[in-house]
């Protein structure tokens, strides 16, 4: 499920360079006594012990311990752009770091050391804890910033700034005790290069107290953020949010439903690591963390305390959505008690989801977005709920860092840091199951899952959404449960604006589950899985005064949003909204009535911004002719989707509203025209499936049952189609079908004859008895204008007689104008006197014959026997004595 890469590993990119470079100084030292080997190292040299980890820094740089050759203990980074190793501080002997920090301009160091038991390596003063500064740009002074019994945490601030030399630093001790301090410390430079600080001895006066009680806290390094709990009469979390001028302030409180006395100890989350003193986990009576994301999310996760080995709890508070989610997972233990480190299951953030994991038990990919339903989140277990490739990993915890460079997670008895990231190749396995064991063991909440989360969170790789598309190809029949067509349109389509507001998570589609009368308890129930959702105590906003930014200001919209959009009724825009109007004006296309003008400037924005260029080059022949009806729909859903987003989130503004809503709408052509050319490729079509007089091969039938899936889907969701894309469809249902089908189609809706299509038809095909009676069935399907255009363009007897019916109900409609209805048929001999209307019609064009031009022949008069004899045949199929 997870693809772990590498990005850090103790041994490889320390520890070796630590042997090389001690070694070294050793062959230096020891030269004069020729104590080497042969190998260049001391005998009695055992190289670097007690490497280990201590903190790693917003920028990526990764701080660690160890002991030297000499019996001291040492301090470096490892910069992760420069693959370098520094050398920052050495103590003149054997101590335990328990936390350090270094500031951005590393020229200060701030370090907590805990005592030994030992009695002779003792530190002074007799406390359990002493905190230092110490000054390494060049080193210089040390200060002592705390001695006391309590376990104390360093961090310095990173702000962001664009000055090269800040002579600044702010630095935040945290204690068991359950107090924050903030150091503010004003630094000098002394000969040029040599940064100290001001006055250290009234260091003790620049301090803060920034929190008063806590018994759970956790940093935010990339957002400048201090999360902390606490318990006096209800459990409260708060957030102190630390600015670039160096202020900070509680930004938000929010209750939570937590045990009298969740944790044990304190606890001290994304605060380095203290290998002196790390709490063991069957101390832990709750694992809890907090993620956001820069749109304006936080989730607020927990695991409880296991009562039960077959059975573990965790909870999600969605705080955008303003909801928990409290979860019960019945463990296939085989009986087997749960090991003393998977009491409690590991919090990973994968952009907006949330994994839960349990090695080798299972695996919960929460997403945190569209939590209505569980068919949305992805839930696997036994041999599927490992993480890496090995199953090894067991990771101590998850490193923050910006969303582009992906969640890092470091385990720490290895000492190896690597990028976690979802596995494309096993959610594409989901989707396939193509072996009948591998079918039977998936479902269709799974595969629904899996496709939503490859579209929606990994769909930018094109080669991806070209493996789907060919999935989609192969699956012949739709899934009981959902539609998989009309699925991969509303993820690819959701997938541009997500990233945009949280509001349009529930106004805008995302699968077509939402629109079922009934939906299969298949995708609404997990076997071994409980689901409580309640709504949640609202969070209470501080800094009104100064106004919430950026992040802030996102969350407590969304939160204010979604309180709104859970009492409007069906806030999420439905084929419900448009089905009347798209109805009424499909009707009113095919009678040739023009549609309102603003649906055309609609359509004209959505066109201009599709991918167009080279037309002549692009394998699918579609946006090349004027489909009236595909443009007034196009028009109609611009109109129509503004309307409601305009309705549901004024915030965004009309002009953004606009440019998403015509955005929207171009990339639904662009990806059915994308479909189209995938599916063209796979089965290897060229210009000839354009032929009206070839008969289709199997890879044509292929396609032409591929598009027919697509129309259905798109029609389901009244979704607009490219310009000709009915056309394309005509002609491969003409190649790949019997021409009694094909007419049975056409009769059934599933195809539809386009002026383009029929034109083509009429003039391709010769006049074969068979293609005859074709053409024949094809014209009487058609509506009356374009029937009148076609007939111009078909050489045959029966469409001259159609012209010339025209002809003569034109020259009567104009003779009836401008005279009566005198007549003596004795006047004018030479006519049958049997058959009155028709000797009244000929003895008008008689009338007419010299001013009137022949359509076929200008210098010849009309052939009164020929049209004689039309006007009878004429007649009788009026008065219903003969068909067509």
């Amino acid at each position: 499920m997870l693809k772990l890469k590498p990005k850090f590993d103790l041994h490889r990119d320390v520890v070796s360079d630590l042997l090389r470079k001690e070694a070294s100084l050793c062959r230096v030292k020891d030269e004069a006594a020729s104590t080497f080997s042969l190998s260049g190292v001391s005998a009695e040299y055992s190289g670097p012990v007690d490497t280990c980890i201590l903190n790693i820094e917003r920028g990526g740089g990764i701080l660690y311990s160890w002991k030297g050759a000499t019996g001291t203990t040492k301090i470096g980074k490892y910069d992760p752009n420069t693959k370098q190793n520094k050398l920052l501080y050495t103590f003149d002997q054997q101590v335990c770091v328990s936390s350090c920090s270094l500031n951005k301009e590393e020229t200060l160091l701030a370090v907590s050391l805990a005592q030994r038991t030992k009695g002779q390596e003792r530190l002074r003063p007799m406390s359990k804890c002493l905190t230092l500064l110490i000054e390494i740009h060049p080193i210089n002074n040390t200060k002592v910033l705390k001695a006391v019994d309590c376990r104390v945490r360093v961090q310095f601030l990173y702000p962001e700034t664009d000055r090269s030399s800040v002579l600044e630093s702010h630095l935040l001790l945290l204690t068991e005790d359950g107090y924050v301090d903030q150091y503010h410390i004003l630094l000098t430079k002394q000969e040029g290069y040599r940064v100290v600080v001001v006055n250290p001895d009234r260091l003790s006066k620049a301090v803060e107290r920034v929190v008063e009680d806590f018994s759970w806290v956790q940093w935010d390094g990339h957002t400048q953020r201090l999360y902390y709990l606490t318990h006096r009469e209800k459990s409260v979390l708060h957030c102190v949010q630390f600015y670039p001028n160096h202020n900070c302030e509680t930004v938000l409180e929010l209750q939570l439903e937590l045990p009298a006395n969740p944790f044990s100890k304190v606890t001290f989350v994304n605060l380095g690591f203290d290998h002196y003193h790390a709490v063991r986990p069957e101390q832990e009576l709750i694992r809890m963390e907090v993620f956001t994301n820069r749109i304006g999310s936080m989730c607020v996760c927990w695991s409880h305390a296991p009562h039960d080995i077959q059975e573990l709890t965790y909870t999600l508070v969605l705080v955008h959505k303003g909801c928990s989610k409290m979860f019960k997972v019945s463990l296939d233990s085989g009986g087997s008690c749960l090991k003393a480190k998977q009491l409690h299951p590991l919090f990973i953030p994968m952009g907006y989801y949330i994994l839960v994991c349990l090695q080798g038990y299972f695996l919960h990919c929460i997403n945190t977005r569209q939590q209505e339903m569980l068919c949305h989140s992805l839930f696997l277990s036994g041999r599927d709920a490992v993480l890496g490739p090995e199953g090894e990993l067991t990771c101590a915890s998850v490193l923050g860092g910006e969303e582009e460079t992906g969640t890092a997670l470091l385990d720490l008895s290895s000492g190896k840091i690597c990028t976690a990231e979802l596995c494309p190749a096993f959610l594409l396995q989901i989707l396939r199951a193509d072996t009948p064991s591998c079918a039977a063991s998936r479902t269709d909440r799974q595969r629904l899952a899996a496709l939503h989360c490859l579209l929606v969170y990994m769909g930018n790789d094109p080669n991806l959404e070209l493996k789907i598309i060919d999935w989609l190809c192969d699956s012949v029949t739709a899934f009981g449960s959902f539609d998989h067509i009309q699925e991969f349109i509303l993820a690819s389509l959701y997938r541009i604006s997500y990233d945009k507001s949280l509001g349009l998570d529930k106004v805008l589609p995302y699968s077509s589950v939402f629109d079922k009368k009934e939906i299969p308890m298949c995708l609404l129930e997990v076997p071994g899985v409980s689901c409580t959702t309640e709504l949640h105590t609202e969070p209470v906003f501080r800094g009104k005064a100064r106004g919430l930014q950026g992040f802030w200001s996102e969350l407590q919209w969304n939160t204010e949003k979604m309180k709104y959009l859970e009492a409007v009724p069906n806030p999420r825009y439905r084929t419900s909204y448009i089905q009347a109007d798209w109805d009424k004006l499909r009707s009113e296309t095919r009678s040739s009535s023009s549609h309102p003008k603003h649906l055309e400037e609609n359509t004209k924005k959505v066109l201009s911004v599709v991918d167009t260029w080279s037309l002549d080059k692009k394998l699918v022949p579609l946006f090349q002719e004027e489909d009236h009806q595909q443009r007034a729909l196009i028009g109609l859903m611009v109109d129509k989707l503004r309307e409601h987003l305009n309705r549901h989130l004024p915030r965004l503004g009309k002009k953004k509203i606009d440019s998403l809503v015509v955005s929207y709408v171009a990339k639904l052509l662009e990806l059915i025209r994308h479909m189209l050319e995938s599916v063209w490729l796979k089965y290897k079509l060229g210009p000839h499936v354009l032929c009206l007089t070839q008969q289709g091969s199997s890879a044509e039938w292929a396609v032409f049952h591929f598009m027919l899936r697509i129309l259905e889907a798109t029609r389901g969701l009244c979704l607009p189609l490219p310009p000709g894309y009915h056309t394309l469809l005509a002609v491969l249902g003409v190649r790949c079908l019997p021409h009694q089908t094909f007419l049975q189609y056409i009769d059934h809706g599933l195809l539809q004859l386009s002026e383009t299509f029929v034109s083509r038809l009429m003039t391709a095909l010769d006049n074969s008895d068979a293609n005859e009676k074709l053409k024949f069935s094809i014209l009487k399907r058609l509506p009356e204008p374009m029937e009148q255009r076609i007939y111009q363009l078909w050489d045959h007897p029966v469409s001259s007689a159609s012209i010339s019916r025209d002809y003569v109900r034109t020259l009567l409609e104009k003779h009836n104008k401008n005279k009566g209805f005198a007549f003596t048929v004795r006047d004018k001999p030479g006519f049958r006197p049997e058959f009155l209307p028709l000797t009244y019609l000929a003895k008008v064009l008689s009338d007419v014959e010299e001013q009137a031009l022949n359509p076929f022949e200008e210098q010849e008069n009309v052939d009164a026997r020929f049209v004689e004899e039309t006007a009878l045949k004429q007649t009788l199929i009026l008065l219903g004595f003969e068909d067509k």
